[in-house]
């Protein structure tokens, strides 16, 4: 009734300014990640690392067909799920390139190679521990607050997707990277994985003190069938026996541990992925997911493709798309496209307590 009062021109130029302050129903919500190579976007190419994925043959079947920093093919984790949220693939929080409106988008912290514990990847020397990707999100808060004030950025961190990816270091490259490794003969398996849980949780908390209310959090996958791991202990193609053990006591806990904060949060700030589940479904039955080959990966050398880096010099597949595995440890982009289907549409077996299209459906409605 009141705006029935009010020139037409003032009417207008009030809706043009409210639907300016209020962001759209379409409008890409930011995002933020964290962890390790298998969601890495690049932060490890500014920093002198053996851990990187900056020459070819990696990124042959990215849009530019160039080597990006992803340990894949092409697209990994996270840029498909940029996809899904209708936004841009994130930058690397050390990209300089990040900056200004690029910072509206989120940013990516993670880093190959690191694992929860500190000392999970000494061998890569210059990597960004998970402490230091927690400080950089500090950093990036306040660069945020810079841009756009101090409430709308605490609103803007708030209603962001968060994944975070950690573990599968802490066996690999940490307590079976050498035999007698200093963390094996600290604890025996059982224990060691008790620490590592509850290390992970106060790296959760964190998250949770710095503004994080949607998070992801993923299990292990099956680590001992991945080409490096069958090259140095299968026989006849069998998945590893010991870190399969150790994935099968990490994942249950690391699930009770994520209900527990949970629970001590009353709220359902972290979602738990089962990764394992995932990516066992098509290592299981390859021929329903299209794939030819499950063990040997694309690029590589040795049995299985899985022994050293996929370099210049390596084997390489002809067609990525109907092999499971890029290189000795990671998925291929159609791989990871399986995975992401999970994160988006799985039921409670893949995504507890809800999956990431119920999710942004559920925020949307503002529930």
């Amino acid at each position: 009734m009141a705006a029935a009062l009010m020139p037409p021109l003032v009417v207008s130029l009030l809706l043009c300014l409210l639907a300016a302050a209020a962001p759209t129903a379409s409008a890409a919500r930011a995002f933020f990640v964290f962890g390790d190579s298998l969601v890495d976007n690049g932060n490890n190419n500014y920093l002198l690392t053996t851990a990187r994925a900056d020459a070819p043959p990696y990124g042959i079947d990215f849009p530019t067909h160039r080597a990006t920093g992803r340990f894949s093919n092409g697209f990994n984790i996270p840029d498909i799920i940029s996809e899904h949220l209708g936004a841009e693939p994130l930058l690397p929080y050390l990209s300089p390139e990040l900056r200004g409106e690029k910072l509206l988008v989120g940013a990516n912290f993670a880093s190959a190679g690191v694992g929860i514990l500190n000392d999970t990847g000494i061998q890569f020397v210059n990597i960004i521990r998970i402490g230091d990707q927690l400080q950089y999100f500090r950093e990036y808060q306040r660069k945020l607050r810079a841009l756009i004030g101090e409430p709308q950025a605490t609103q803007l961190v708030n209603q962001a997707l968060v994944l975070i990816t950690l573990g599968g270091n802490d066996f690999v490259n940490n307590y079976y990277l050498v035999p007698m490794s200093v963390r094996s003969r600290q604890y025996a398996l059982p224990d060691y994985v008790r620490f590592i849980i509850s290390e992970y949780r106060k790296i959760l908390s964190r998250l949770y003190e710095l503004g994080a209310r949607r998070v992801i959090v993923t299990g292990t996958g099956p680590l001992g069938c991945v080409p490096a791991e069958l090259a140095l202990h299968s026989q006849n193609g069998e998945c590893a026996a010991e870190l399969t053990r150790a994935v099968n006591l990490f994942n249950p806990q690391m699930v009770d541990m994520v209900r527990g904060l949970n629970r001590a949060i009353g709220a359902d700030v972290f979602v738990t992925a089962n990764t394992y589940r995932m990516n066992f479904d098509y290592l299981a039955n390859p021929q329903d997911f299209g794939f030819t080959n499950v063990q040997v990966a694309c690029c590589g050398q040795g049995p299985y493709n899985g022994i050293g880096l996929c370099t210049a010099a390596s084997n390489v597949c002809a067609n990525r798309d109907v092999f499971a595995f890029w290189d000795a440890f990671h998925p291929t982009e159609r791989a990871n496209r399986i995975i992401v289907s999970q994160f988006m549409h799985g039921d409670t077996d893949y995504m507890h307590p809800m999956n990431l299209s119920t999710i942004l459906a559920m925020d949307q409605e503002g529930l």
